[in-house]
């Protein structure tokens, strides 16, 4: 089952992008500096940012779905995303180097079908499980530790 995992698209955040902290906080935004090389996952580009880089820790609708489903979580976006990653039949560094990742199948309507926890550098044959299932319309990739949106996955 070929599959293609996506980051969120640039240009809803590109607007945020070298604002003051003051026009930030008055969005319900926080712009953090990247002091690990690791923690700091961008959701556009589906890396970690470096260490001195500046990312945004924002609310996000990630499943808008009418459904018991409906979700928004905080999300990380890097200042420096210059487009939105797509990994055809891999799985990106952001999660093949989280210990957990949290899997969530979805159907057409946005209702949850099934849920599964992989570690991160095994999770393309659970993808491929997961997506071979007909009533399958989606998956959402979450990191395990704090439950964060990470990414979507679709069917190629």
């Amino acid at each position: 089952m070929s599959f293609v995992v996506s980051g969120l698209p640039l240009d809803p955040f590109r607007p945020l992008f070298g604002l003051s902290d003051e026009a930030l906080a008055e969005r319900g935004v926080i712009r953090y500096v990247a002091d690990a090389p690791q923690g700091f996952p961008c959701r556009i580009t589906l890396t970690d940012a470096r260490p001195g880089e500046t990312l945004l820790l924002a609310n996000y609708e990630h499943q808008p779905a009418d459904t018991p489903f409906r979700s928004r979580h905080a999300i990380f976006v890097g200042e420096q995303a210059a487009e939105t990653a797509r990994y055809v039949d891999e799985v990106p560094p952001s999660l093949a180097l989280r210990p957990y990742i949290s899997l969530r199948a979805f159907d057409a309507g946005g209702m949850m079908l099934d849920g599964q926890i992989a570690p991160g550098a095994e999770l393309a044959p659970v993808i491929e499980r997961m997506l071979d299932v007909d009533e399958v319309a989606y998956l959402h990739a979450h990191y395990a530790g704090r439950g964060c949106y990470a990414a979507r996955i679709d069917r190629r």
